[in-house]
């Protein structure tokens, strides 16, 4: 249960139960009352602006009509106490009985509490990724790798149909650099002395082995045929190789794909895919034959000063108009993008949503403007910007990796600290903020480590039915005998816990809309340190123990409290991509 849209009902409901009057004459405006968690916990569980919201259009002191409001509100069964706060906040205190009914709800469900049916199996296409495959992934693709993992995670949670997508940029002039570079690895291996590789190529050692192989395959035949020809083995072979790589580190990351879109496919067939895309434009109206005025400042790859076949995207939302066929009569990397969209859109999905890196700002409007003509308008998209990673040891920068010759891989980060302390961290601040990534600090095992702090949870969750197990000489515990007991859960600590326990589901259903999957680390993060500071509690106080071999009633209890925390700490570090350890080693 969502309890902040349950009491928005009830709140919705008290407030018609007023008969209220606009000045106007009109309809009362219900959509701007909301329900949620005071600022300050001390003023109660929950708080409504329905008072605020409301009271200029029907005539009425705020406060006054706060009041009012509030002895309806007394009137609910669930609720201890209404009082009004500020200038006119209607702050509800929740009785024991409705914090231990939730938790016997929770108990219930176990992992799947907090699932949401919000999203109503409305398919999205989550692209993230999409790194060229020249090379193995840096750590500048782990932010937009695990963010968009996370955000896929999260979506299905909430309900909605999720494919997760990577394109593969594996056509264009890259893919040409890439086949030479491999053919200059190729002679190397043959015994060719190679100095400094040349300005313009792929330096990275990765491309050794794939040299080494196409030499003990081919000996000298790819430098006895036409050069475009050994090109074309060279270039396959490469991106072959150079995407297992790929699903590798990935794999890793436990980021995995459901499906992988190969550009190449749009050009096939003499780019029929595209051609269909740029016709269905041109039949809507979207497409003319033009000449694009010079750019400011730096000049684009499409720009030419000759009649061009653009989009007329300034119609829909665009900066400027965008080439589609240059005056040869090839196609624009822009034309590929129509097609891809156009694909997407004919597989039926209702929301498109990209993680691109910072630098990729510009992209934004041309493809909202894409989905307008694409779709008349009907289909949502969404671009998520990740800015960028700064890796440091001890608070010096990190040095770039001798193998990958330009960067820092994403193999040896995780090789170094672990899967876990690098998705977690990546979530850790909005993914619009830059985020520094200290390899010490992500380590260390204490509470200034947020993906220590909240696995240690997960273990010290454990920790607790072992030392219940042994101490009461119970082997297992029933979840319907702790519900049972749960009456006896009344410590302000307890139902703490609780409360922030009971915020799990509206998390869900904000941030998969809000599209923030940084949420789940903050809340995680948050949830812990109640779970942890409830535990010390127990370490000072002996009546506050979680296990009480003389009470094993309320031992029952409090171990309900304590599984419905290890269910939701698991549940939300496998949205994250983590484990929820029963053990910290």
């Amino acid at each position: 249960m969502n309890i902040f849209a349950d009491f928005s009902d009830r709140v919705v409901n008290a407030v018609k139960s007023l008969e209220l009057e606009p000045k106007d004459g009109g309809e009362l405006n219900l959509s701007r009352v909301n329900v949620e968690p005071p600022r300050d916990p001390s003023h109660g569980d929950l708080a409504t602006n329905a008072a605020m919201v409301l009271s200029k259009a029907v005539g009425e002191n705020p406060r006054g009509l706060g009041e009012r409001l509030a002895e309806k509100l007394a009137d609910d069964p669930d609720v201890a106490e209404a009082s009004i706060a500020g200038p006119g906040f209607v702050n509800l205190r929740l009785s024991d009985a409705f914090w231990q009914a939730r938790l016997a709800e929770m108990l219930d469900l176990g992992e799947d509490y907090g699932r949401s049916p919000v999203g109503k199996g409305r398919k999205v296409n989550v692209e993230y990724v999409s790194a060229n495959p020249t090379g193995p992934m840096h750590v500048g693709h782990c932010r937009g790798a695990v963010v968009g993992d996370a955000l896929a995670n999260l979506l299905a949670f909430a309900g909605y149909d999720v494919t997760k997508e990577y394109y593969i940029n594996d056509a264009g002039a890259q893919i040409d650099v890439l086949g030479r570079s491999v053919l200059l690895r190729y002679r190397e291996a043959l015994g060719e002395s190679i100095s400094a590789i040349p300005e313009g190529l792929y330096p990275g050692d990765y491309l050794k082995p794939l040299g080494k192989a196409l030499a003990e395959e081919y000996g000298t035949k790819l430098l006895e045929m036409p050069e475009a020809d050994a090109l074309e083995i060279t270039k396959n072979r490469a991106i072959d190789a150079m995407m297992a790589m790929i699903r590798e580190d990935l794999a890793a990351l436990n980021v995995h794909h459901d499906v992988f879109f190969s550009e190449r496919s749009l050009h096939a067939g003499n780019g029929g895919a595209i051609r269909s895309a740029v016709n269905d434009l041109t039949m809507k109206g979207h497409v003319y034959k033009g000449k694009l005025p010079p750019p400011k400042g730096q000049k684009p790859e499409d720009w030419e000063d000759r009649e061009q076949t653009l989009f007329r995207s300034t119609e829909v939302g665009d900066d400027i108009d965008r080439p589609l066929i240059k005056s040869d009569g090839s196609y624009t990397y822009f034309a590929a993008d129509v097609a891809y969209m156009k694909d997407k859109y004919s597989r039926g999905f209702e929301h498109l949503i990209y993680l691109l890196g910072a630098d990729h700002g510009g992209y934004v409007k041309r493809l909202e403007a894409l989905a307008r003509a694409i779709s008349d308008n009907t289909l949502e998209l969404s671009v998520l910007l990740c800015q960028l990673v700064k890796l440091y040891r001890d608070g010096e920068p990190v040095r770039m990796s001798k193998r990958a010759g330009e960067f820092v891989t994403l193999r040896e980060v995780i090789e170094e600290v672990g899967r876990d302390p690098v998705r977690f961290m990546m979530l850790y601040r909005k993914s619009d903020a830059p985020l520094d990534f200290d390899f010490a600090k992500v380590t260390e095992q204490s509470k200034d480590n947020p993906v220590f702090y909240v696995q240690y949870a997960s273990a010290r969750c454990h920790s607790v039915f072992r030392q219940a197990r042994e101490q009461l000489g119970v082997e297992r515990f029933d979840r319907a005998d702790m519900k049972k007991a749960l009456h006896l859960l009344k410590d302000e600590g307890e139902i703490a816990l609780i409360r922030k326990l009971a915020e799990y589901p509206r998390l869900i259903e904000s941030a998969a809309q809000t599209l923030e999957p940084h949420r789940l680390a903050f809340y995680l993060y948050d949830l812990s340190s109640q779970f942890h500071a409830q535990w010390n509690r127990g370490t000072e106080t002996d009546r506050l123990r979680f296990v009480k071999v003389n009470d094993p009633e309320l031992s029952r209890a409090r171990l309900g409290l304590v599984q419905a925390v290890c269910d939701v700490v698991t549940s939300a570090l496998a949205l994250v991509g983590a484990e929820a350890p029963a053990e910290m080693r």
